[in-house]
């Protein structure tokens, strides 16, 4: 299995969630195959902190985290990009965080950007698509939408921290949904002790 996972990060409130994920996944020495929607522009620039141009963003992280892995950036309208085809080996993709208009395109298959065609192709190409929703609270059609996509076969892991690790600090509480994430693509990590019922 190749140690590349797609990472897509959308407008939804919860850039620390991104950051924290792209941490532990070069951490892990896994390349990411990194799309950020218009608005997850924002998002990194508004809670992120990220002041620089876009196309500085892979170098930014690369430097900030000081790791292993690799951070290839994709334009979200490059349907010519390599994550766009089932025959590049991945392990499959995140989406963290995920705005309720993209669980909606890819819960649809509409595809009409790189976000939701990569997701639509590591559904079709049956690997894991983790969806991050940070959304609340959720009405009728984000609760089908998400029935939807999970009966397709993604993965629903909402942005609910736990506290029985006794966070300190805002990155430990989004430290553990990094952790979470990189557990179901069988990525080993330090992020949390594990619960142990005592």
């Amino acid at each position: 299995m190749a140690d590349r996972i797609t990472l897509a990060v959308t407008g939804a409130s919860g850039a620390i969630y991104a950051m924290r994920t792209i941490r532990a996944l070069l951490l892990a020495d896994v390349q990411i195959d990194l799309v950020v929607s218009e608005t997850g522009w924002m998002l990194l620039r508004d809670e992120g902190g990220f002041e620089g141009k876009r196309g500085e963003f892979a170098a930014y992280v690369q430097e900030l985290y000081g790791s292993l892995g690799k951070v290839i950036l994709h334009q979200a309208g490059d349907f010519a990009a390599p994550i766009a085809s089932g025959s590049v080996k991945s392990r499959g993709m995140v989406v963290v965080p995920c705005a309720m208009k993209y669980l909606a395109g890819i819960a649809n298959g509409s595809s009409s950007n790189l976000i939701e065609r990569a997701a639509d192709v590591t559904l079709k190409e049956q690997r894991r698509l983790v969806i991050v929703p940070r959304e609340t609270p959720m009405n009728l059609i984000h609760l089908r939408n998400q029935v939807s996509a999970a009966e397709a076969g993604a993965t629903i892991l909402p942005a609910n921290p736990a506290f029985y690790q006794k966070p300190e600090s805002f990155d430990d509480l989004a430290d553990f949904i990094a952790g979470r994430i990189l557990s179901l693509f069988g990525i080993g990590h330090e992020l949390y002790p594990s619960w142990k019922g005592e």
